[in-house]
């Protein structure tokens, strides 16, 4: 729903006086103008806090998921989800009954639909949230990481995500991701990222992280890191680091388990913590913690979520941090293995921990709480001592004075032509040669204009991209070659390996999109067959770079590090020479017959 400008400028109006009568502040501050008063703002906050029920402060504490692309009338099969999983109808309702300080975006819960929808979503979160008896904006947060992890899809504008922009090496760059997508972000409503990803990569095999990391040099990481919270923040949209204490050396997904990581305290002084001393020196807003067991850092194996000498005594007494600690989804098997629903966020709370996410089961998380409180477990002045870093934060970012956003004006900030053309320009300089055999590349449109393209095609992050190997014949085309396309998939069979090799008879060269090949498996088989067919084959590694280690005989290896769109038609434009690969690997490459030695270091990188 859009509004008139004397309808918008009301709602607004309304919002901030509400917001401001609350907290003693004065409507339409712009915090970023204003003189620093801590003081004067924590006594504003705790008069807030002072006129909160117990209910209303545990409520705070909580960032929930809710079904629906509209806060009061979602679709009927999104009411029957909520129903089911939170005993509530809508968003509006869930404020109203649970009082939640947050509420996360998800594509599969169908708040992202487009950005005027999902910017109309976010105004009812805020007016639903500023009718409580105590009136409190809410903090609407996503996981838009770019590249594998990304939510609001499609026109917004999508960059390359962290391992591209790892090769890339560029913190101005970074810095413009941040910023530019920070800009976005906030235009439809959503004043909170969970990014930037704070690991340090070091296991090839990591499930669950890998090319969400910007690369395996601590030191590096810890750079790029310091510049997307620099540009977020710098568009008023909190940013968060994640996972603390560090996510990069595990071959368990914390999904579906526990993962140990077996680091000593030397080497996580060394190789984890350096980019967390680097978000915490930027200006961090919030941290987020990782469910993994560190012996090292807490023998009693809790994991770090629930770990009291982690969370508060590495966190906040050795690295002096301050701001919001929010748990990861606290639906992730790895916080549920030792603990049940219901005591799993009294334990967060007591280890340090601020903002409890996406509780599989709501009303046994707030309860649970609820009896800690009432039973002493966990004090009053525990809770406020939270809500009063989340309300800081919430004030930072100007939810206070500004909690709505102008509906109509969303066109003009998300995925306008400017944005795009920086994405398409960072994008080129993160592309990865890692091999060219007699420099088959660049391609001629006139001596090898006659293309196969074949390979995986994995589901879009965000719904609105790809497939892959459409996106990268159609760019190809447009570049003047003649482009056939065959979808192979991640596992092909017998019978699409036949097609593909029938397929490359009479091309000049197959370009075949490889998506975390392993030795001897199904896609190596198809890449076997090709290169054997004798037609130059040019392989694009669409997720993790590792792809060509198993992968002997390709004439040409190119690694892009997600199969986002722009990132595809980036190694396009490299394969037809309008622009030279200026990516330098951020990991190493090692051999498949001896991991102990290195096949293509971390710098590695071709050009012409």
């Amino acid at each position: 729903m859009q509004y008139r400008t004397s309808r918008r400028s009301l709602l607004t109006a309304t919002a901030a006086a509400a917001a401001a009568a609350a907290t003693g502040a004065t409507a339409h501050a712009d915090p970023r103008r204003s003189a620093p008063d801590p003081h004067g703002q924590d006594r504003r906050l705790k008069k807030l806090i002072g006129r909160m029920s117990i209910e209303e402060k545990i409520g705070q504490l909580f960032v929930m998921r809710v079904y629906g692309h509209s806060a009061t009338a979602p679709d009927q099969a999104d009411i029957d989800a909520n129903l089911k999983e939170i005993g509530v109808r809508t968003a509006t309702e869930l404020i109203a009954k649970y009082h939640v300080g947050g509420i996360i975006y998800f594509s599969w819960a169908h708040n992202t639909r487009d950005p005027h929808q999902i910017a109309a979503l976010s105004n009812g979160i805020q007016r639903a949230g500023l009718a409580q008896r105590t009136p409190v904006p809410l903090l609407i947060a996503t996981d838009q990481e770019h590249g594998i992890v990304c939510r609001v899809g499609y026109p917004a504008a999508l960059f390359p995500g962290a391992m591209a922009l790892g090769a890339g090496r560029s913190r101005e760059d970074v810095r413009t991701v941040g910023r530019i997508s920070g800009a976005e972000l906030r235009a439809i409503g959503i004043r909170q990222d969970y990014s930037t990803d704070a690991d340090v990569n070091v296991n090839p095999a990591n499930p669950v992280i890998g090319v969400r990391s910007f690369g395996s040099e601590p030191t590096a990481v810890a750079r790029l890191v310091a510049a997307e919270v620099q540009g977020y923040q710098s568009s008023q949209v909190a940013a968060t680091a994640k996972h603390f204490p560090g996510h990069g050396d595990t071959a368990v997904d914390s999904h579906t388990g526990i993962p140990v990581i077996t680091h000593t305290r030397e080497e996580w002084e060394r190789i984890d913590a350096p980019p967390f001393k680097a978000a915490v020196a930027a200006g961090i807003d919030a941290i987020m913690t990782a469910h993994i067991q560190f012996p090292a850092l807490d023998p009693s194996n809790d994991p770090a979520t629930l770990s009291r000498p982690i969370l508060t005594g590495i966190l906040r007494e050795e690295l002096g941090y301050d701001g919001v600690v929010v748990t990861d989804s606290l639906g992730m098997q790895g916080v549920r293995d030792k603990y049940g629903d219901d005591r799993v966020p009294v334990l967060a709370l007591k280890a340090g921990v601020d903002q409890l996410l996406n509780p599989p089961d709501l009303a046994a998380a707030y309860n649970g709480v609820l009896g800690a409180v009432r039973s002493g477990e966990l004090t009053e002045d525990r809770l406020d001592e939270s809500i009063l870093r989340i309300l800081r934060l919430k004030d930072r970012r100007a939810l206070f004075s500004s909690p709505y956003v102008a509906e109509g004006r969303v066109s003009r900030t998300v995925g306008i032509r400017s944005h795009l053309t920086a994405a398409d320009a960072i994008a080129e300089r993160t592309t990865t040669l890692l091999v060219n055999t007699g420099r088959l590349l660049p391609l001629s449109r006139r001596s090898a204009g006659r293309l196969l393209v074949v390979g995986a095609d994995p589901a879009s992050p965000t719904g609105t991209t790809g497939p892959p190997t459409t996106v990268l014949g159609k760019e190809l085309t447009g570049l003047g070659f003649t482009t056939t396309v065959l979808s192979t998939g991640t596992a092909p069979t017998a019978d699409l390996i036949k097609s593909a090799v029938a397929g490359a008879a009479g091309k000049d060269a197959v370009i075949v999109g490889t998506y975390d090949v392993a030795a001897g498996d199904a896609q190596s088989k198809l890449v076997a067959a090709l290169v054997a067919s004798g037609v130059p084959v040019v392989q694009i590694a669409i997720r993790n770079p590792y792809d060509i280690a198993a992968l002997p005989g390709v004439r040409a290896s190119l690694a892009t590090y997600s199969w986002t769109d722009v990132e595809l038609r980036a190694a396009a434009r490299v394969i037809a020479g309008r622009v030279g690969p200026r990516g330098l690997l951020p990991v190493p490459v090692q051999r498949v017959d001896d991991p102990t030695k290195v096949l293509y270091p971390v710098g590695h990188g071709l050009t012409y």
